[in-house]
């Protein structure tokens, strides 16, 4: 149990005994159980307590895909992306007159009281717009998602295989920080203020992880995911040592 434990945060530690309790229902019914979606990090979580020898097994759905559902599965069991439960929902709404963002969809899906873990990706290509959603809530967003803003729209269902390609290109760029709080890092890698991220993150603009962060000093470690809103997203690909002025060298890998 430690061994895992040690490879994450104090905090995550809830999330990792939530995955020891799904693999332990998986052994103990011999049978399968499906996620609801997951951000990259809460995957990888899986994936380190599941491992890939044991006798339960764990796979992710859509390739390209950010947010996945894990299924996890005793060795007799074959899975086929049915056993996904994934909706995909075209968002048709009056391209002429308006643009739609990413926190608009969000926002009018989390006003229907629906939890943020039911739906996967937004899709966006053009003026097409595409949501991934859990197949068990799919009738609910068809039926009560008429307008997003002050936007009508309509919804209509498709076959997984219409789904927008994700098309994402990383940059990467070197470096050199004072020290791994998180405001260092941010500052560095968008090139503006500590003073000016400091307000972001109080303001609850910062996420590690996917996970909104509200201390300066917060410690970043390699692998993490830093996102800030209006800036974009990057991650540590890796942390390479000190300069001779005693700085943290980072490979940093940004998001075009």
């Amino acid at each position: 149990m430690n061994h895992v434990y040690q490879h994450f945060r104090q905090e995550e530690r809830h999330f990792i005994d939530q995955v020891m309790e799904w693999k332990e229902n998986v052994l103990n019914h011999y049978s399968p159980k499906l996620t609801d979606f997951l951000d990259p990090r809460e995957q990888e979580m899986v994936q380190a307590v599941v491992g890939s020898n044991g006798e339960v097994n764990v796979i992710f759905s859509g390739d390209g895909m950010e947010r996945k559902r894990a299924l996890l599965y005793p060795d007799y069991f074959t899975p086929s992306l049915d056993d996904f439960q994934l909706s995909l929902i075209e968002i048709q709404y009056p391209v002429k007159f308006i643009s739609l963002e990413h926190r608009h969809i969000l926002g009018s899906l989390m006003s229907l009281g629906l939890k943020r873990s039911k739906f996967g990706d937004l899709l966006f290509f053009g003026e097409r717009i595409q949501l991934v959603a859990a197949k068990e809530v799919e009738d609910f967003i068809l039926m009560n998602v008429t307008e997003i803003g002050r936007a009508k729209v309509s919804l209509r269902k498709l076959d997984w295989s219409k789904r927008i390609p994700n098309h994402e290109e990383i940059q990467e760029q070197s470096a050199t920080v004072s020290s791994l709080r998180v405001d260092a890092v941010a500052a560095s890698i968008y090139n503006v203020s500590r003073q000016k991220i400091g307000l972001l993150i109080q303001n609850g603009h910062v996420k590690v992880n996917w996970k909104v962060i509200q201390q300066t000093s917060f410690e970043c470690r390699e692998g993490d995911t830093i996102s800030v809103r209006g800036f974009g997203r990057s991650r540590i690909l890796s942390i390479d040592g000190r300069t001779k002025k005693d700085r943290w060298k980072l490979t940093i890998g940004k998001q075009k």
